[in-house]
């Protein structure tokens, strides 16, 4: 018995150690609580019961030079249903008119939303999907609809706003225009005009604190912000829209009709570096084309015959060639270390002078112009191309810019057919705009200037920052060396390798350009490029046409493939902004050719006019021809003109509408 007694005794005492020992870890456990952790329980639970929300700032516009938009932020809204917060009552009363309005809205058949609706009710769903992306004006509407028009809670309405950066220009130039996209761990990608000046178009995002209520709700603690948005600025840029829908369907329309892989074009201001246009299209496996990469910034290659300038530019500088020196083309071959250097014309040029070989573009002229001009002291020729900054990146504000490659003899992979193979554009590695950026120095008197893309930031109409003319190199040249050069471009239009873009109504000068590309590859594959300006006298505007592999059947050469797109470009340009000189007035007054003058406009005044033919004009022709007669006119669609309201030859009255149906 005592034994028994004993043996619950030691029971005791153990379950008391055991409940002693557990009361002194809940002791320490709450001291730890209380003291040393107790700031970050006390921070979490308040984390858990009030929480600040970001509020988005409103991006930035980005305009082109004459205050069109090319981005710009516009409100998006998702509408959803909570089929569980409506009453029997309200539901069944509307649910039979909100099925006819959805369907009227959006498409469907009102039997599709009745279903929907009575399905997510049935299932007490309480976050449907009704609609995603409306604009503002769908947005208010559909708050009007039957049971919407309850609010939240008793119509079962769920609205989320999110914002959405648009395009008007579409996919025209979407790869200049660019984006700023931001991925999941919080890493940036930007691209274009849109990433390069992303810092002045986010702004700063603002904060407001909340507290949690029930079901998972958030209330505003106040009506204050506890941090206003800043919204951002707006970018004005100096594209010209204009410029660019001129350039962006001049190279669509040579990328399809050679069926190349992809093609980029750029124009630009030659005085200020100002670009207006910069379109970049890629093939896709259908056949189509759209902005892919921008080629112009970031593809680097071997420029080919484009590359014969700068080492006229050279040559000329240093004083190994003249422009009448005579050299022997030795019917159209020449070789180095037993490799073939050929002209594209069979039997070569003869002997011509240094100046037509540029005109020409003859390969062998080059290659023995230069190899003979500098086979003691090649590092003297590759120092002349460092000087004028050909062997550096512009460091342009747009990310991704290519790297230049201008070997040196001090390299290891210098060999015996550098320096020939540099003469004519082959072992060396530029980019569109790197080669234009040397072109348009020359159309400068030799100032080379930094291509810009935005001409100021604005705070609403306050201009914040202006940018201005950046001088690269004051001198790639003397201006008689850049003189010389310019009249080989012209006459290469006039005589020479692009003389199949020649005409009388309006100058230009420039370069042809052919390599092969991808030659470890396969034989056959070629960049056509033209680089230059116009009006050949007084340069305006610098361009450059870059097209890759196009197909060989249809052709491959520079001024074939290449040069027709920079014709079309300036011609485009001149119509629309005509060069004109100034004339002192010619006006003489003839009083009998006035008083007869007078007479005729008064009688055609008082006669009716007659509806002219509109019908297969573009849109904007047919607006302008009506509106000067004092119609009034209301189009439908876009394109051009299918049907007209008021018949061809019909009177006109005063004041009169036309209805004008497009394509």
């Amino acid at each position: 018995m005592a034994t028994t007694e004993k043996s619950i005794l030691n029971r005791m005492y153990l379950v008391a150690a055991c409940l002693f020992l557990f009361a002194v870890a809940v002791g320490v456990k709450l001291v730890n609580i209380q003291f040393v952790h107790g700031d970050y329980y006390k921070e979490l639970a308040e984390e858990r019961t009030f929480k600040n929300f970001k509020i988005p700032a409103n991006r930035g516009n980005l305009y082109d030079i004459n205050g069109n938009l090319l981005a710009t932020s516009v409100p998006k809204y998702d509408i959803r249903f909570d089929a569980v917060t409506v009453s029997d009552k309200n539901f069944e009363e509307n649910i039979g008119p909100l099925s006819e309005k959805l369907a009227k809205m959006l498409g469907n058949s009102s039997s599709y939303y009745s279903q929907k609706l009575r399905a997510a009710r049935a299932n007490n769903q309480r976050y449907v999907l009704i609609a995603r992306n409306l604009g503002y004006s769908d947005y208010m509407k559909i708050r009007q609809f039957p049971m919407f028009n309850l609010g939240p809670y008793k119509g079962g309405m769920i609205t989320e706003q999110s914002t959405v950066r648009e395009h008007p220009l579409g996919k025209m130039g979407e790869r200049t225009v660019g984006y700023e996209r931001r991925d999941e761990n919080g890493y940036f990608t930007r691209v274009g005009l849109e990433g390069a000046f992303s810092n002045y178009l986010r702004g700063t995002d603002g904060r407001r604190l909340k507290q949690k209520i029930a079901k998972g709700q958030w209330k505003p603690i106040s009506d204050n912000n506890e941090l206003e948005p800043r919204d951002g600025y707006d970018v004005v840029s100096t594209i010209d829209v204009n410029i660019q829908d001129i350039a962006h369907h001049s190279l669509l329309r040579q990328l399809e009709y050679f069926e190349a892989d992809h093609g980029t074009v750029v124009v630009m201001e030659t005085e200020t570096g100002e670009i207006k246009a910069m379109s970049n299209l890629g093939r896709t496996k259908e056949g189509t084309y759209f902005e892919k990469r921008n080629y112009a910034v970031y593809e680097s290659h071997e420029p080919g015959s484009t590359f014969k300038l700068m080492a006229m530019v050279a040559a000329l500088e240093d004083k190994v060639v003249d422009t009448s020196q005579i050299v022997d083309t030795e019917k159209g071959v020449v070789r180095f270390y037993g490799r073939p250097v050929r002209d594209s014309r069979h039997g070569g040029y003869g002997k011509i002078s240094a100046a037509k070989a540029f005109e020409v573009s003859s390969n062998t002229a080059f290659t023995k112009m230069i190899t003979e001009g500098y086979k003691n002291n090649p590092s003297k020729f590759v120092d002349r191309l460092y000087s004028m900054q050909l062997n550096q990146k512009i460091g342009l504000e747009i990310k991704g810019e290519g790297s230049p490659r201008i070997p040196h003899p001090q390299d290891k992979s210098w060999n015996g057919l550098s320096l020939p193979w540099m003469a004519f554009g082959y072992g060396v590695s530029l980019t569109p705009l790197q080669t234009l950026t040397f072109y348009n120095a020359i159309a400068n008197d030799g100032e080379m200037i930094k291509p810009r893309f935005i001409k100021e930031v604005k705070d609403r109409d306050k201009p914040i920052l202006t940018r201005e003319k950046e001088v690269i190199n004051p001198s790639v040249c003397s201006p008689e060396t850049a003189k010389k050069v310019r009249e080989m471009m012209k006459n290469t239009v006039m005589r020479g390798t692009a003389s199949n873009i020649y005409t009388e109504n309006f100058s230009m000068a420039g370069k042809t350009g052919t390599c092969q590309t991808e030659y470890w590859i396969e034989p056959g594959r070629y960049i056509a490029s033209f680089a230059g300006y116009f009006p050949a006298e007084n340069p305006k505007y610098s361009c450059i046409v870059v097209i890759h592999k196009p197909n060989r059947r249809k052709g491959y050469y520079g001024n074939i493939v290449a040069a027709p797109v920079f014709k079309d470009i300036a011609r485009k340009i001149y119509t629309d902004t005509p060069v004109m000189d100034e004339l002192e007035s010619l006006e003489v007054e003839d009083k009998r050719v006035k008083t007869d003058f007078e007479k005729y406009y008064t009688k055609i005044q008082d006669e009716k006019l007659l509806m002219p033919d509109v019908t297969g004009m573009p849109a904007m022709d047919a607006i302008s021809i009506l509106e000067n007669l004092g119609l009034e006119v209301r189009i439908n669609g876009n394109g051009v003109v299918k049907r007209q309201s008021v018949t061809a030859g019909q009177k006109l009255k005063n004041n009169q509408t036309i209805n004008l149906e497009l394509s």
